[in-house]
């Protein structure tokens, strides 16, 4: 073996050495942000389960009375003039909800879904006859302000 043959075979030695350690570090730090990303995921989901630690049922149950007291307090707060107007209002509303209640009642009730097209069905029944009690029970109680205004006679 001459020096120039050990002089090569030493260079290229150090060449994969460099390789080879270059490829070590990026591994190294590869493992880092793996490692750095499974942490962030365990954060994330820690955090995910801190969020989600009240029941369901209950978080609607007190949208749901927190409900019932802001709607107390805003119809018992509205004066007699505004009444009629909101009852106009309100009509109109139920009227949107008949339609889609009728909707809900036309509901196929097909093989394929018959436990959920039933359920449809029973559900838009319901909304059917509330709505057309909110909207005959407002078209009442509008007549009856309006007769209020009427002068009596004698």
């Amino acid at each position: 073996m001459n020096t120039e043959t050990v002089a090569e075979q030493v260079e290229l030695a150090r060449t994969a050495a460099a390789q080879a350690a270059e490829h070590a570090a990026q591994a190294v730090q590869a493992a880092q942000i793996a490692n750095d990303a499974s942490l962030a995921a365990e954060v994330v989901a820690d955090a995910a389960a801190m969020t989600t630690s009240i029941d369901p049922f209950v978080f609607r149950l007190a949208i749901f009375v927190l409900a019932i007291f802001v709607g107390y307090y805003v119809v018992w707060s509205v004066t007699p003039a505004l009444h009629t107007p909101l009852m106009a209002v309100t009509n109109a509303i139920s009227s949107v909800i008949v339609v889609g209640a009728l909707l809900a009642v036309a509901v196929d009730t097909g093989s394929a879904m018959s436990a959920g097209g039933w359920t449809a069905k029973s559900l838009g029944f319901g909304a059917l006859v509330l709505a057309s009690v909110n909207i005959f029970g407002g078209f009442l109680v509008t007549q009856r302000m309006l007769a209020m205004y009427k002068k009596k006679e004698r």
